[in-house]
């Protein structure tokens, strides 16, 4: 070692002591902030008024619209609640009876892990039993998204559960929980922290909203983002996010994709013809893997629902029509 190595590794050593005392300085000032931070906003309180029913183990809250003509059950997908279907219901419910629901760990019914998609289908079923839907009155279910894997392990749990099963801008694929490197920053206490900082942005839910939804559907007001942001502002949510970054959104197995398509209970796949999400080749995979015919395309992106409720409507119309239903 020369003269001159020894004095600058002696420097890089102490530079590196330094950092390392930095670093822990900051992570300790961002954890004592974060616990702040997540201590002085805290869950929002559930709203009153709402609907609620306790069934096989869980706490639902669900909306409906519509007293006469077969059911029909709408499961949301993930950040989504039975409000995200409030224009479609209210265009359905003229002929049909419409039950749309809140899934356990989103939304206002009470948190139930594990927040998988049999666990969520198991919800599911339990509220149509319990609203007597079942046997000759079985019903329709559309799952919008992820909200297609509930429905679809659902239409598997026997006979007489359902009249027919409709996966609307989903798949049933999941996709895959964060990277392993992210696990740091989406540890507590910091994923609460940038959940809540993230609801908390009136413009970021308004970005989602238009990127997800398109030019035609009608713009948030301010009320319109809290019918949103306070349903994912409830105790046990941030329980269902970090799973669903642990695991990924809810999706079906490969054996349960087969038991589907096996399966005798019609099928059918809509969805929205801008969607970046499920594109029409995409859609037509879909229908070939659950057994169902070719897929319908109805305007709109990624949210249908909201964009063309009256043509997302017709398409369950007819489709319940081929069930031989009315």
């Amino acid at each position: 070692m020369t003269g001159s190595e020894a004095p600058r590794r002696r420097r890089l050593r102490r530079l590196a002591r330094r950092a390392s005392v930095i670093v822990a300085a900051v992570v300790a000032a961002l954890t004592v902030a974060s616990f702040s931070y997540n201590l002085a906003t805290g869950p929002a309180p559930r709203p009153p008024g709402l609907r609620m029913l306790s069934a096989g183990g869980f706490d639902t809250r669900y909306r409906a619209w519509g007293t006469s003509g077969s059911p029909v059950v709408l499961v949301p997908g993930a950040f989504e609640t039975a409000d995200t279907f409030d224009a479609l219901g209210t265009a359905l419910g003229t002929d049909h009876r419409v039950f749309a629901i809140d899934l356990t760990g989103t939304g206002y019914s009470t948190p139930s892990p594990p927040f998988t998609a049999s666990h969520l289908a198991d919800q599911l079923v339990a509220f149509m039993a319990a609203e007597g839907l079942t046997g000759a009155d079985a019903p329709v279910i559309v799952g919008h998204s992820s909200g297609a894997a509930v429905v679809g392990i659902a239409a598997l749990r026997g006979r007489n559960v359902v009249a027919g099963v409709m996966f609307l801008d989903g798949d049933a694929i999941g996709l895959g929980g964060a990277p392993s490197l992210l696990g740091w920053l989406l540890a507590d206490p910091y994923r609460t922290t940038i959940l809540r900082l993230g609801l908390s942005s009136s413009w970021l839910i308004r970005t989602i909203y238009n990127t997800q939804c398109g030019p035609g559907c009608p713009p948030l007001t301010a009320a319109g983002v809290e019918t949103w942001r306070q349903p994912l502002q409830q105790p046990g949510y941030e329980s269902a996010a970090a799973y669903t970054i642990r695991h990924g959104i809810p999706s079906m197995t490969t054996a349960e994709f087969s038991q589907l398509r096996a399966n005798a209970v019609p099928k059918r796949v809509v969805s929205g013809i801008h969607d970046s999400q499920i594109s029409a080749a995409d859609a037509a995979e879909t229908a070939s893997r659950i057994g169902a015919p070719p897929p319908a395309a109805v305007p709109g992106r990624h949210l249908t629902m909201i964009s063309s409720p009256q043509q997302v409507a017709a398409a369950i119309r007819a489709f319940i029509r081929s069930t031989g239903h009315p």
